[in-house]
Formats: structure tokens, C-alpha cells, sequence
């Protein structure tokens, strides 16, 4: 059997930089076991499936290297970028996906390709666990979380910058993974993704925790419209914006690969 397979950078109007994902349209699904082993085979941080419903939306699953990912923004945004350069539909576009429902995509008029996402913005916590403290080795201005993972707040975007955490103690947090940010210095918002229990050490765009971090920044900075910066090696800018139950993240992408694979 062969399958067409795209590989697309998000967050970046530049190849070799943003967040590479791998995307496998499917006219039906593959077993949880063969999707998992191309994703491992793939070795980037998210490979996407997507099946057609009935209704027109697409039906779309996440898998890291390591395991199924429940929410993935940069595959999201791979996806529909290559749905609408292929010709093979056009905006609005919805993603189902079982744990976040239903994504819609659009194009801006700026020609960005803007997700929408629920609003998951963090709570504050007054005792965080002794790890994540131990596993960033400087220690926050502040910590929250969501249902995705702990947030550390920092005084400065060189401080986030600087940061060498141990991943071994960050490993022992899962399911949730980390985020470190700070107030950014060009952009409103900066922030590194560590995901050892989940998918790899570092990952270098990640969309859907701007579901929590664009309505805590906004709170803080008092606007509703924010640049991010996401500032791993790779780096990638998302536009985002916060509404009441929702955050939209917006990002360009570019094709690296149009190929087939083997199974």
C-alpha cells in the first residue's frame, strides 16, 4: 500500500525553520498500532491523519513519536495548509479531533491560515510540585497550569532564553508537559515547550499552548490581539487573538515534502 505523505513547516514562512509536521491525508483510518509506527518512523514532533466525515469536516488524529497527542495546533495548521494548496477543499475548514471538537480554519485577508481554539487559559498554583522547580533549575516568577501543562512565568525573555532545564524531572510531571514564558522584548509574549513524558525534548512551535498562553498574556498586557514568539533553535511566530470562550492562532507555512511511503 502506498500513501501520499506532505511534510509542511508551520509558523514560518522560511523551510528549516518553525515546527515540521508530517501530514497523511486517509480515505480510512489505519490501526492505532500502524499510524503510531509511521509517527515514530517520521521522528518529528506530530505526524497528522485526517479522514473526511460526512458532513465535510475532517476528522483528524495527532501522534507524537512516542504516544496520541489530544491537541496538536501546528499539525492543524500543516493540515489545512495542505488541504487548500492541494486544491482538495477550501476555507472555512473544520478539524474534529475527540478531545478539543471541532477546529475551524480560515484564511485572513493578510493571507494567514487563523485556528480557532478553545480558551484554556491557566490557573495560578500556590504549591508547585517540587519537579518541575528541580527539573527548570531557575525558579519562576510565577506557576499555573491547564489540563495540557505547567506554565513558569519568568522576569525576562533572556531568562526563558538562557534556560537549561533537566528533563528527567520534568519526565516525571506526565501527562502534562511545560512551558516556561516571559513578556517579550520584540514580540508581546515569548515562551519554550519542554515535553519529555510526551513527545521529545524540546519542541519547537507549539500552537495549542497558545490556548493558555494568549489569554494569560492578554489578562497582563491589557490587549486582546498578541505576536508570539515561540524562541526554541527553529523559532516561529503565531498571531494570536482572544475572545471569550475562544483563541484564534494564526501562521504561515511552507511545503518541504509531497512524496509517497511504503507500508
Amino acid at each position: 500500500m502506498k500513501l501520499r505523505m506532505f511534510q509542511v513547516d508551520a509558523f514560518t514562512a522560511e523551510r528549516f525553520r518553525g515546527n515540521p509536521a508530517a501530514v497523511i491525508p486517509l480515505q480510512a483510518w489505519l490501526s492505532d498500532e500502524l499510524m503510531q509506527a509511521i509517527a515514530a518512523e517520521n521522528n518529528l514532533s506530530e505526524t497528522a491523519f485526517f479522514v473526511r466525515e460526512a458532513d465535510g469536516a475532517f476528522h483528524i488524529r495527532w501522534f507524537s513519536p512516542l504516544t496520541e497527542i489530544d491537541f496538536c495546533g501546528h499539525a492543524t495548521l500543516a493540515s489545512a495548509f495542505v488541504l487548500l494548496e492541494a486544491g482538495l477543499a477550501q476555507t472555512p475548514l473544520v478539524f474534529r479531533a475527540a478531545a478539543v471538537g471541532d477546529l475551524t480554519v480560515q484564511r485572513r485577508a493578510d493571507g494567514l491560515l487563523e485556528m480557532s481554539f478553545p480558551n484554556r487559559v491557566p490557573e495560578p498554583v500556590a504549591e508547585p510540585p517540587a519537579a518541575l522547580l528541580q527539573g527548570l533549575g531557575c525558579e519562576p516568577d510565577a506557576v499555573l497550569r491547564n489540563r495540557q501543562a505547567w506554565f513558569a512565568v519568568y522576569r525576562d525573555e533572556q531568562q526563558v532564553r538562557m534556560l537549561e532545564p533537566d528533563l528527567e524531572p520534568l519526565r516525571t510531571l506526565a501527562p502534562l508537559d511545560v512551558v516556561v514564558t516571559a513578556a517579550g522584548s520584540e514580540q508581546d509574549f515569548v515562551s519554550r515547550y519542554f515535553w519529555p513524558a510526551n513527545g521529545g525534548d524540546e519542541d519547537p512551535v507549539t500552537g495549542s499552548i497558545h490556548a493558555g498562553l494568549a489569554p494569560y498574556w492578554a489578562e497582563r498586557l491589557g490587549r486582546n490581539e498578541l505576536v508570539a514568539l515561540q524562541a526554541s533553535k527553529r523559532s516561529g511566530i503565531l498571531h494570536c487573538r482572544v475572545e471569550a470562550d475562544r483563541v484564534m492562532v494564526a501562521g504561515q507555512a511552507v511545503l518541504y515534502l509531497d512524496g509517497t511511503i511504503e507500508l
